[in-house]
């Protein structure tokens, strides 16, 4: 194999722009020191060793992934959860806001013979010795670093690392940084992994993982790499018993690609999209490499001392037949072998799908090829427009017309198309939401270049007037732009993200003089009503959670810029007080909750509402029937 540095394969240029987010030094075996889950033996070496722990979400897209810097995609439940603290975070979620999961663990294995011994690190939970084998350095530069398509970042063991795509997330991680795991021996392996999402048609339904092996210590003999997928697909609000009782696994030689899917029907539903990987193994041993499937019923079934996985899982080179009935469902798929030598770097990808259904897996992973064809040097989208918002009552403005200063989408270039059209842009699209800033989202208008046979020929507009809309509750607005498609490469339209520029808007008009027309709505509030139903929503609950207690809502109309409002019961007890400051909104919201946080129950109140700025006072009453 030929010799490479850490960096083998990368055309990257000077450093431009330096991006880290969230540098936490985390010290390991203090949390291990309260966590009996890993059984680590702790020593005076343990405290000396330390782990720069990170996590961040590929969002970009229709899929909601959590990455960390540890190699392992795993759900937030048990160590993991303590790890990262990311715990009610949904792992992998398609489409976004739906709560449909689709993985429980996923990540890679890497097993060779080193000096006549057998050895495997794995990324995922171990359950052999419950621990994890791979992890960051302790270095604050450890961490995930962020990039967008261009952005150049200084990275220590990346010089000059240019963006990709969309939403690019660069970490290292290493089975030897913490060195007396019990029953781990380390292969002295690093490992460079970059996650690419992007927010546009054709490519935003997948995250794809490159993964850069590199020996430190010793010469590997015999290496193989397997990608192990356990699925856990369905709504995740039904309860994880539910959500992994009913998948199933099947894998297709002609793309070595495992697919995972749901079960039509059960407690969880029945899920929108399968999750599907695709293996891109390092192209110059391709047609030289032995092939292993595996599949499993129970994540306890799966080999984890290391000579078991390395005969078992990794080199037997049987492909094992397809799941026949629902269950859990834990697929490997390995390659293999290679002969690594320490600085040798093995490079191989991993294309995470997700669609509507199977038929849009298979398109997917079809048009993949093209990202590796072109090194995922693609064709890209507009910038999204500089969209400015007016909002008054009953209408909100929008408008995007280029100002100086502001990047105009009209302007770009593209040096990755086919067709060398030298300004690739076509026009506007205008989007509404009722439900949140990530939609759904309903086409309001779309406006192109005129007399070129693409389109409606609309001619171009930069102003749009919603109209009719209900004061003081929220609507979510975007205006994206999209380019011609490029028939050369028979590559589609795309379009600039809609969620990167979508903003909410609340119609309604400016704050009274004074006290005097404050009114309360709903009155009365009636418990029994479902207002989450309401479109848009009266009561809202965050993504990821059910409607609860505290997401209840009133609201108090008609209030001036500056002034308290204290509520009491009929007996005169106070149970809270609210202060209202804002110039541009007449209203206040109140969750039905008392200062101690407690719900309140059905009956009269009252509330006095004191213009500070005057210091008038109005005084009034609402009925809660619950």
């Amino acid at each position: 194999m030929k010799r490479a540095c850490a960096t083998a394969g990368a055309s990257q240029g000077q450093w431009k722009t330096l991006i880290f987010i969230g540098l936490e030094l985390v010290f390991l075996t203090a949390l291990v020191a309260h966590d009996p889950i890993h059984h680590l033996e702790k020593t005076a070496a343990d405290f000396a060793q330390q782990v720069t722990l990170d996590w961040k979400v590929h969002d970009v897209g229709k899929i909601r992934q959590v990455v960390t810097n540890t190699g392992g995609i795993n759900a937030a439940t048990g160590t993991y959860d303590r790890l990262f603290d990311y715990h009610g975070l949904i792992n992998c979620e398609y489409p976004v806001n739906s709560n449909e999961e689709h993985i429980f663990e996923a990540g890679i294995r890497i097993g060779a013979v080193v000096q006549k011994d057998t050895l495997v690190s794995i990324t995922n939970w171990n359950n052999a010795h419950l621990n994890y084998e791979f992890y960051p350095g302790a270095a604050p530069d450890d961490t995930i670093w962020v990039a967008r398509k261009g952005d150049t970042l200084d990275i220590p063991y990346w010089p000059g690392y240019v963006g990709v795509s969309d939403q690019d997330f660069i970490c290292k991680y290493s089975d030897h940084h913490i060195t007396n795991i019990t029953l781990h021996t380390p292969l002295y392996v690093d490992v460079i992994q970059t996650s690419y999402a992007w927010s546009s048609f054709p490519f935003d339904n997948v995250i794809v993982y490159n993964y850069y092996i590199i020996p430190t210590r010793y010469n590997l003999e015999h290496t193989y790499v397997t990608y192990m997928l356990q699925g856990r697909i369905g709504d995740l609000m039904a309860g994880l018993e539910a959500t992994d009782i009913d998948d199933k696994g099947i894998y297709i030689p002609e793309h070595r690609m495992l697919v995972i899917s749901d079960e039509p029907g059960g407690a969880d539903g029945t899920a929108v999209s399968p999750i599907a990987a695709k293996i891109y193994p390092p192209e110059s041993l391709a047609g030289s490499l032995v092939w292993t499937v595996q599949n499993y019923l129970h994540h306890h079934e799966t080999p984890m001392q290391d000579i078991a996985s390395y005969l078992e899982q990794m080199t037997s080179g049987v492909i094992m037949k397809d799941q026949d009935t629902g269950g859990q469902s834990i697929f490997s798929l390995s390659f293999g072998p290679m002969n690594l030598a320490v600085g040798d770097t093995v490079h191989f990808v991993v294309v995470q799908i997700l669609g509507e259904g199977m038929d849009e897996i298979m398109r997917t992973a079809e048009r993949s090829n093209i990202l590796i064809e072109k090194d995922f040097r693609l064709p890209t989208a507009p910038p999204k427009p500089a969209l400015k918002t007016e909002s008054k009552s009953h209408e909100v403005i929008l408008n995007w017309r280029p100002e100086e200063g502001e990047t105009n989408p009209e302007d770009y270039t593209d040096p990755n198309r086919g067709d060398n059209i030298e300004y690739p842009f076509e026009g506007y699209r205008v989007y509404k939401s009722t439900g949140s800033i990530t939609g759904p989202w309903t086409l309001l208008a779309e406006f192109d270049l005129p007399g070129n046979d693409l389109g409606f020929d609309t001619g171009l507009e930069y102003e749009y007037t919603d109209v009719g809309l209900l004061d003081n509750l929220e609507y979510y607005y975007s205006a994206t732009a999209y380019c011609q498609p490029d028939f050369v490469l028979d590559f589609p339209s795309l379009e600039s993200s809609i969620n990167a520029n979508a903003m909410r808007l609340v119609p309604g008009p400016q704050p009274p003089e004074t006290v005097g027309k404050v009114a309360v709505v709903p009155n009365p509030y009636r418990g029994g009503v479902d207002y989450n139903a309401f479109n848009p929503k009266w009561e809202k609950n965050p993504p990821g959670r059910s409607w609860m207690e505290q997401d209840r809502r009133i609201q108090f109309i008609n209030l001036p810029a500056n002034c308290e409002i204290r509520i009491y019961t009929l007996a005169g007890d106070l149970i809270k007080v609210l202060r209202h400051n804002d110039p541009n909104l007449g209203y206040e919201d109140w969750n039905l909750t008392s200062t101690p946080g407690q719900a309140i129950s059905s009956g009269i109140y009252l509330y006095v509402v004191n213009d500070t700025r005057t210091d008038e006072v109005q005084v009034g009453k609402f009925v809660v029937i619950k």
